[in-house]
């Protein structure tokens, strides 16, 4: 399959009102508005870009998939021609999870990612469940994964994309100032290890005592950093070409370089395979 190989990414780089649905939605629809005026491909929202870190409210704020605020999204981008991404509460027969969607220009639900790491320090393991599933999509560009903040710092998964032909991951965010060195330095390491470009919006603001950092940033596979922006609300826009994680690979392979049976027989039993 052929494929139009530059893509135009905008990154929501947002404050979030803690719980507060309606102001949230009014800010990114006007931001949705405008990457739909410059001409961008695909939108990236925080991570719970609706509600905030909220979880105690849960039962009033989740949404079913394919209704209310993931059903909003798709609404969006068919209006504006867009793809977007970025996640929220999902209400689920067994609880709620942290959940991902990748939304097409047709407004079609086309990817579903629940977070598979969730962060004790917010409380996501008392308030919400797993995912337990990593799945990587078709798209015009090729192939395309969703990670969420905490997974940054599980280098298997976004391997498990980079074997699956992902050649670019959106990564929505809540990461908090105290670590922000972290953030930039593990989101240029999944690039450079994996080889494809990390799309990474964080939030800015502060909530319940935390402040976040912003630094939304695009990585290519060389682990360069594309566009970065600061510590303010911003909406961020850059063009990429995605021939760059072929030449990359191309150039040095790493994934044919890998040797997962030496990997293996280190594990403990019972292994995985990497």
């Amino acid at each position: 399959m052929t494929h139009n190989t530059r893509i135009t990414v905008t990154l929501a780089q947002m404050p979030i009102a803690l719980g507060d649905p309606e102001a949230n939605i009014a800010r990114a629809r006007a931001l949705v508005v405008e990457a739909a005026r410059r001409g961008s491909d695909v939108l990236l929202l925080p991570e719970l870009w609706h509600t905030g870190y909220a979880l105690e409210q849960a039962a009033d704020l989740a949404s079913p998939l394919k209704e209310g605020i993931f059903a909003t999204m798709c609404q969006w981008a068919q209006e504006h021609a867009l793809w977007i991404a970025g996640s929220a509460l999902e209400r689920r027969e067994e609880g709620f999870a942290n959940t991902a969607i990748l939304a097409s220009p047709t407004g079609e639900l086309v990817g579903v990612y629940r977070k598979v790491h969730l962060f004790g320090l917010m409380e996501e393991d008392r308030y919400l469940r797993p995912g337990e599933a990593a799945p990587v999509w078709e798209w015009p560009w090729g192939r395309v994964a969703l990670a969420i903040c905490y997974d940054l710092r599980f280098p298997e998964l976004f391997r498990h994309y980079a074997l699956q032909g992902a050649t670019l991951v959106l990564l929505p965010a809540e990461w908090p100032c105290a670590r922000a060195r972290h953030w930039r330095v593990l989101v240029q390491a999944r690039a450079i290890e994996n080889q494809y470009f990390i799309v990474a919006c964080n939030r800015v603001g502060t909530s319940k005592g935390e402040t976040f950092c912003g630094h939304s940033m695009v990585v290519s596979p060389w682990g360069d950093i594309i566009v970065e922006a600061g510590e303010q609300e911003i909406l961020l826009t850059v063009t990429v070409d995605l021939n760059d994680t072929t030449t990359a690979r191309n150039r040095i392979p790493i994934l044919r370089d890998r040797r997962p049976e030496v990997y293996t027989a280190l594990l403990p039993s019972p292994a995985g395979t990497w």
